[in-house]
């Protein structure tokens, strides 16, 4: 029914507008390599930022796919990430709820919070504090409850501590940062009716090692 994957930081899921389309490989170039017997290859089933790790889901038919795509539109797959933000929330939990909205039309996919746009709900839990070179810095789990295009990053931007290398949202340069501090860390999938839903968790890439480290992880 489905594949999970460990996507790694700056592969693209998709391709993006045709000015950008020659510019770097995308993960729909690979699928055919996971066909693994069958006659198509998977297709994503959700998205990740270029610059997000980890837990991707791939349907491998198409009733696979719809049957995906209904447990997403129903928010009955349950996603978790961890990122690495600067400064850090004065609580050790709480729910960010901001409405999101594009910036504007030549802005593409920047997002912004905006009283008229989508509701959009974020709940976070601290899991550790520290200090690295780019200052304070805080550990969180992070669990979307509903699905914008950056909701993550623009959440943890509005209420004032913006994901460490975030070059869109955040203070980082654009060469020569730290990365994306952001990682898809599990997906949890109820795929069969009379079994334990699925719990897949991919490990942290090595540009979060260190953040996390600093602040209390020590896998």
């Amino acid at each position: 029914m489905m594949l999970v994957i460990d996507k790694p930081a700056g592969l693209p899921v998709h391709h993006g507008p045709p000015a950008r389309r020659r510019e770097m490989a995308v993960l729909t170039d690979h699928l055919d390599a996971l066909r693994f017997g069958l006659p198509r290859r998977p297709e994503a089933a959700h998205r990740l930022d270029k610059d997000t790790s980890g837990c991707l889901i791939l349907g491998r038919h198409p009733r696979a796919m719809a049957e995906l795509n209904r447990m997403f539109r129903d928010g009955r797959i349950g996603k978790s990430y961890w990122a690495i933000v600067q400064g850090g929330p004065a609580g050790d939990e709480g729910l960010i709820d901001l409405p999101l909205a594009r910036r504007s039309p030549e802005r593409g996919w920047w997002m912004k919070v905006d009283p008229a746009g989508l509701p959009s709900q974020t709940r976070y839990r601290v899991l550790g504090r520290g200090r690295t070179v780019h200052g304070p810095v805080a550990w969180l789990a992070l669990e979307p409850l509903t699905g914008r295009t950056h909701q993550l990053r623009v959440h943890c931007q509005a209420s004032g501590w913006p994901m460490l290398g975030d070059e869109i949202y955040g203070e980082a340069p654009r060469d020569g940062g730290p990365g994306l501090q952001l990682h898809a860390r599990a997906v949890t999938v109820p795929l069969y009716r009379k079994r334990e839903p699925i719990h897949v968790e991919a490990p942290p890439p090595p540009h979060m090692l260190a953040a996390l480290r600093a602040c209390g992880w020590s896998g």
